[in-house]
């Protein structure tokens, strides 16, 4: 069963709107309507995720879901996306999260930024939110741009490069 986005987002829309309500006595339903109308949405949204997983656009790991719409863009554009969505660029912190995002990038054949970026020291980078990288899985000789490159890319094989910020790649977000 194919759903339309636009559905998606009314059913998770409804979701959000009804679990604040109904935590606040605020909707007329007994213990068991509601407990069916989550189970409902339970099913419904597993149901989504299922179809995502299919069409390869959603993998999960350590508790964060990773996403994409398959679709390119510069740093700034994928920013602006995985914001808009709720959530933020994809930013490994281990293995496992690496692999999530490696998945993507292997399956659509292309590089991918990471919420990475050069600090005011050249050749060092950091998370977006300004913590030092506690992984790293930098290519052979990487980082090398010593200042020119300020964003990270991820290759088909799963290291990291530092990258100028206004080429087109995969836009990975998670949540």
């Amino acid at each position: 069963m194919m759903l339309s986005p636009r559905l998606f987002h009314k059913i998770l829309g409804f979701t959000l709107f009804l679990l604040p309500c109904y935590a606040q006595d605020c909707l007329p339903l007994n213990n068991n309507e509601m407990e069916g109308v989550v189970r409902q949405l339970e099913h419904r949204i597993s149901q989504l995720e299922g179809v995502l997983r299919l069409k390869d656009m959603v993998t999960g790991s350590g508790g964060k879901i990773f996403a994409t719409n398959g679709k390119k863009a510069d740093y700034d554009t994928t920013l602006k996306t995985c914001k808009e969505a709720g959530g933020s660029i994809a930013t490994p912190r281990n293995p496992r999260e690496n692999d999530a995002i490696l998945h993507f990038v292997k399956n659509f054949n292309t590089y991918a930024y990471l919420g990475m970026k050069e600090s005011l020291i050249p050749g060092k980078f950091q998370i977006l939110d300004g913590n030092k990288l506690s992984y790293t899985n930098w290519h052979s000789n990487e980082p090398s741009g010593k200042g020119e490159e300020a964003c990270v890319e991820m290759y088909t094989d799963g290291t990291w490069n530092d990258k100028a910020c206004n080429k087109n790649r995969l836009i990975v977000c998670q949540f």
